[in-house]
């Protein structure tokens, strides 16, 4: 009897106590981190933290303070913005030396098969402007002009034609042909380079040229080119003209041109130096874009030794032209 009551009393003592235990367990919060295998599988030991931008680590000795186990991360500093994830920039910096390079975009693959495509500097163009057809009258003279110039080619290398002439009583009294190669060197502007061949009365010249053309700041057209001849003859020539709209068909064009010398060329009769400057102005209608009639007034003068040759055969050396004729293109 005395036997049953003790083992009685053990299995309720038992009892409670396993309750307890169970109870508490089922109750009790997740283990510390200095407890928990952080991650498991993952040895943080290995791992350089250090090495992580933007990760302040408060001791590399995390594996051996704090908790005493690996994988503690505990020491990582969240809580002050030791690790900053603003500042961990995922972006910039050097590129790693294998990195693709971003003009490669065909990643090293050409055509092939497939025909390459064509750009627009590789097609060539053509044109031909004629700037001055014209008959000028002055007191006792009159005359026929003409001035063109014609191009073929790409965009940054061309052949260029220019001429420029004077007929009067059915014969050529004075021509100047260029035949020059223009190149492409800034946006507007040509380098030229070529010969140039003087005739009409008097023997015939021949000059290597070199000079620029193109549209300068406030759209004037310049054409400015230097020659030189035989027997040490050098010669330069400037032009410039800009083009005044008063209507979209109507257009005032003012034009200046010069002629420089570099010796007496009794031949030509022209002397060295500023040999003649003519300036004057041209109003034109554009029936259309590619052609247009004009009348104009300009003002020639001859200077230095041309001068004294003018005088001795007569010549006045200032004049007064009237002009009408034709400015077309295509």
């Amino acid at each position: 009897m005395m036997n049953n009551r003790v083992n009685k009393i053990a299995a309720a003592v038992l009892a409670l106590s396993v309750s307890s235990v169970w109870a508490e367990e089922a109750t009790s919060p997740a283990k510390t981190s200095g407890e928990q295998e952080a991650m498991p599988g993952m040895d943080h030991g290995a791992m350089d933290h250090g090495s992580m931008p933007g990760m302040k680590q408060g001791s590399r000795s995390g594996t051996t303070q704090g908790s005493g186990k690996a994988g503690d991360m505990s020491n990582m500093n969240h809580g002050d913005g030791g690790m900053d994830s603003g500042s961990m920039s995922m972006q910039g910096g050097s590129a790693p030396p294998d990195a693709r390079d971003p003009q490669a975009y065909s990643g090293g693959y050409d055509f092939g098969p497939i025909p390459r495509p064509r750009m627009g500097d590789v097609d060539k163009f053509g044109s031909l402007l004629i700037d001055r057809l014209e008959s000028v009258r002055t007191r006792d003279n009159s005359s026929t002009v003409y001035d063109l110039q014609a191009r073929f080619g790409r965009d940054y290398d061309r052949a260029v034609l220019k001429a420029e002439g004077d007929v009067a009583s059915g014969k050529l009294q004075d021509a100047r042909t260029e035949l020059l190669w223009g190149h492409a060197v800034a946006t507007f502007w040509d380098t030229q380079l070529g010969v140039r061949y003087d005739s009409g009365v008097g023997p015939g010249r021949g000059w290597l040229a070199f000079g620029i053309q193109g549209l300068a700041p406030y759209w004037f057209n310049v054409d400015a080119t230097a020659y030189a001849g035989e027997q040490g003859r050098s010669a330069f020539r400037f032009a410039a003209e800009y083009e005044l709209l008063l209507t979209q068909k109507l257009i005032l064009q003012p034009r200046v041109e010069a002629n420089f010398y570099g010796k007496r060329d009794a031949a030509h009769a022209l002397g060295s130096g500023l040999s003649d400057l003519a300036a004057g102005v041209r109003l034109r209608y554009e029936i259309r874009r590619e052609f247009a009639p004009y009348i104009g007034v300009e003002r020639a003068a001859k200077f230095g030794g041309t001068a004294d040759y003018a005088r001795a055969a007569g010549e006045d050396t200032k004049v007064t032209r009237f002009v009408a004729g034709v400015r077309f293109w295509y």
